[in-house]
């Protein structure tokens, strides 16, 4: 019996996992939907909505607090990859910012949701292996 059990292991060990949930979050703040099993998706979809929360109080402290803003950027920083590759249409490929985009992208369009960022919609099966897969997206206004 799991009682008081926090967390999924995903059959993986500590260092694995970490880096596993930093990627697929980081991942998904970069291209606004991934796709992966649902036990990834719910075990990464809380921390997700916690570093959108975050940016969010970092973004409402500009005014007043510069230092808090400061603060949450180096948080994320510490929790979150410093950056990622992705491909335009034309097949170039460009250095994506995870904070950055973050902060200035991400953060202003929930400015005034008070929560629920992502949505999980299961879409069947894994031919390979029967594992329950599911996408993982950010939700639009």
């Amino acid at each position: 019996m799991r009682h008081k059990v926090h967390g999924r292991r995903l059959n993986r060990d500590t260092g694995h996992r970490n880096a596993l949930r930093r990627n697929l979050i980081a991942d998904l703040l970069v291209f606004e939907q991934i796709t992966t099993t649902e036990a990834k998706a719910r075990t990464i979809r809380p921390a997700a909505e916690k570093m959108i929360t975050l940016a969010k109080r970092g973004l409402s402290q500009t005014d007043g607090g510069s230092t808090s803003s400061l603060h949450a950027r180096r948080l994320a920083a510490a929790r979150l990859p410093g950056s990622r590759t992705t491909e335009a249409e034309d097949g170039t490929f460009e250095e994506v910012d995870v904070v950055r985009k973050l902060f200035e992208e991400i953060a202003p369009r929930y400015a005034n949701r008070p929560g629920g960022y992502t949505r999980m919609v299961k879409i069947g099966r894994r031919p390979g292996d029967n594992a329950d897969m599911a996408v993982l997206m950010l939700v639009e206004e």
